[in-house]
């Protein structure tokens, strides 16, 4: 397995986070995405607010990489407990479906493993003790 990263979910926040965070431990970011550079959902509009929530961003920290991104509007506002994750980039598609089969048994899966239009293989699930899990396999870039 390469890496396990915290996750932060933010209500509208995530960028004014991200560059506090920067500020005190340094450092770049190696990718800062919002909502409008996502394809959009057939028929979603979304407001200009929401367009430019930040859809994933990554900050290297030593031998980690704190990752977080915005709530989108199609799911709500985040809660306590509901406001982190568990990030996991495995060193290939097998891995991927073998820790996310095992640990998402007994849960409940919100989006299963697939390609996705940032080039990862990719999915996310809340385990059956409530804990929120993103698994990554990134094919093209290696892993991040």
């Amino acid at each position: 397995m390469a890496a396990i990263n915290p996750y932060l979910m933010f209500n509208g926040t995530c960028e004014e986070a991200f560059q506090f965070y920067k500020s005190v431990f340094g450092g770049e970011f190696p990718y800062i995405g919002k909502y409008k550079d996502a394809p959009a959902e057939e028929g979603e509009v979304l407001s200009e607010e929401a367009l430019n929530r930040i859809m994933h961003v990554s900050l290297p920290i030593g031998n980690t990489i704190l990752m977080g991104s915005d709530s989108h509007p199609r799911y709500g506002d985040v809660g306590f407990g509901d406001n982190f994750s568990i990030s996991i980039n495995t060193e290939s598609t097998e891995e991927a479906d073998r820790i996310f089969n095992g640990l998402s048994a007994g849960g409940k899966v919100e989006m299963p493993m697939n390609k996705t239009f940032w080039g990862a293989y990719f999915g996310m699930f809340k385990d059956k003790f409530g804990v929120n899990w993103m698994v990554n396999f990134d094919e093209n870039e290696g892993n991040k």
